[in-house]
């Protein structure tokens, strides 16, 4: 069994004499100022996720079934598109330096992250922000760098994150079976988190396929990509039954949690925005190879991406139905900001890329305003997150400790 780690790094360092007074702190201790960066958490990623999607997303958005300019060919779209992709790329920066420092002069609660099952699924949040900037560096921040850099960067963070997700889509439920305790009550959508990195993965993968060598190198990713689509969409069917039977046989979330139900709209819309790019990159990936002709392939590629994109998607505004509902009831009660917020973005911007991609294979007019009725909601969302976010931390309350909600055991009216 896990032993309890200190919550402070000071206190841990502190004695009790025999007399029992408090011992001073043995020399290893850190300095206070430090502290700032106790509380950066795994789920800070989330803001880096929700901002390289912005970007993203709008650098995408299926205009010409409008009538309208390619968002890109727009100078302020493409202006505006740059900055938040800019922000993005500084954010994760700024973000990986405190991360690395909060596991330099905070290893107890780093440690303590790990084996507490509210807090290690954010882990995959790592793998999602390296993935999302670098699949906005290949979108958009080509245009700024130019193409051959971006590339370059972006391979470098696909790598990256791709490798991360996969550790985390392993690590997570391994230590939620082996060390975590978890009753039926405590499940959340927090749990799919470590389980959609590779779906990230999938979706961001085939726009590096056309910079690869021709051939076996093509291919290779295309079928790793659908592989990662499979793990992650088999992994998150089970998960969903146990998220929603919690909340029939508990419940609503508390308060603060409650924005963490549009985590469930993630796999969703990335895994329908995967299949839309994959079907895309089939025929760069295929045509060069004898062993898997293009008339073989191809064809079913498209159709599936269809077939399976349009129903998901269906169920996506479901569920975001419903998550609109109870976001709405709790901040009727009070629902603070929190970090959880950041839930709003990016879940909901992968189901406007999603949205983008069947509009461009299908040519659905009412498929285009669905993804610009959707990329309006994000950008008001991540506005409301990035603002509340820059205050608390200009005013000093965050970085802050995450709530720690009681065991839910009865419904509340």
């Amino acid at each position: 069994m896990a032993t309890l780690v200190p919550t402070d790094r000071t206190a841990s360092a502190a004695r009790t004499a025999p007399s029992g007074e408090i011992a001073a702190p043995l020399p290893h201790a850190r300095p206070a100022r430090f502290a700032v960066l106790r509380h950066v958490g795994p789920n800070w990623y989330a803001s880096v996720m929700g901002t390289a999607i912005v970007a993203s997303a709008g650098a995408t958005l299926p205009m010409e079934p409008l009538g309208l300019a390619s968002p890109m060919d727009v100078p302020v779209l493409r202006a505006a598109c740059v900055t938040v992709w800019a922000v993005s790329a500084l954010m994760l920066l700024l973000l990986l330096t405190a991360r690395a420092g909060h596991w330099i002069h905070h290893r107890d609660q780093a440690r303590a992250h790990l084996l507490d099952p509210s807090a290690a699924p954010f882990y995959g949040c790592l793998a999602m922000a390296l993935l999302a900037v670098g699949g906005a560096t290949l979108t958009v921040g080509r245009h700024v760098i130019g193409e051959s850099a971006a590339v370059t960067v972006d391979a470098v963070l696909f790598t990256a994150g791709t490798l991360v997700g996969l550790a985390a889509a392993v690590a997570v439920p391994y230590l939620m079976v082996v060390r975590h305790r978890v009753r039926p009550g405590d499940a959340s959508p927090v749990w799919l988190l470590p389980v959609v990195a590779p779906m990230v993965s999938a979706a961001l993968g085939p726009g590096l396929i056309p910079y690869l060598p021709a051939g076996q190198w093509r291919e290779a990713l295309l079928l790793a990509c659908y592989a990662m689509f499979g793990m992650s969409l088999l992994a998150t069917l089970t998960l969903l039954p146990l998220i929603f039977g919690r909340l029939v046989t508990y419940g609503p979330l508390p308060l603060a949690l409650t924005p963490a139900l549009f985590l469930v709209l993630g796999p969703l819309g990335q895994s329908t925005t995967a299949v839309g790019h994959l079907a895309l990159a089939a025929p760069d990936a295929l045509t060069s190879t004898a062993s898997a002709p293009p008339a073989s392939y191809v064809p079913a590629l498209d159709a599936f991406a269809v077939l399976y994109g349009v129903p998901v998607l269906g169920f996506a505004l479901l569920w975001l139905a419903l998550a609109v509902a109870m976001v709405v009831r709790a901040a009727r009660r009070g629902m603070p900001f929190s970090m959880t917020w950041w839930a709003f973005t990016f879940p909901v911007g992968t189901c406007v890329t999603g949205a983008a991609g069947l509009a461009h294979a299908t040519g659905l007019v009412a498929l285009a305003w669905l993804s610009l009725a959707l990329f309006v909601l994000l950008t008001a969302a991540w506005a409301v997150a990035w603002t509340r976010t820059a205050h608390g931390l200009v005013s000093g309350v965050l970085p802050a400790a995450p709530p720690v909600p009681g065991p839910a055991t009865a419904r509340t009216r």
